[in-house]
């Protein structure tokens, strides 16, 4: 259940970044894997496609944990 509520929290986390913090939160990502994108793309980009981006990044990292 703790995961669960984890997962919950960051999601929510997630929903409440504004477009400048996913880019940054997306640049400076510590997982295993480097998150490569350009910065046109990142701009250009919705804010909701950023939030999808972290959110699978985060659980795939965590998920493996």
């Amino acid at each position: 259940m703790a995961a669960d509520w984890s997962f919950e929290q960051f999601a929510t986390s997630i929903a409440q970044m504004d477009k400048t913090e996913l880019k940054q939160r997306i640049k400076s990502f510590p997982g295993r894997f480097r998150l490569d994108f350009t910065e046109d793309y990142l701009n250009a980009a919705p804010a909701d496609r950023l939030r999808h981006i972290l959110l699978a990044a985060m659980f795939c990292t965590k998920g493996r944990n």
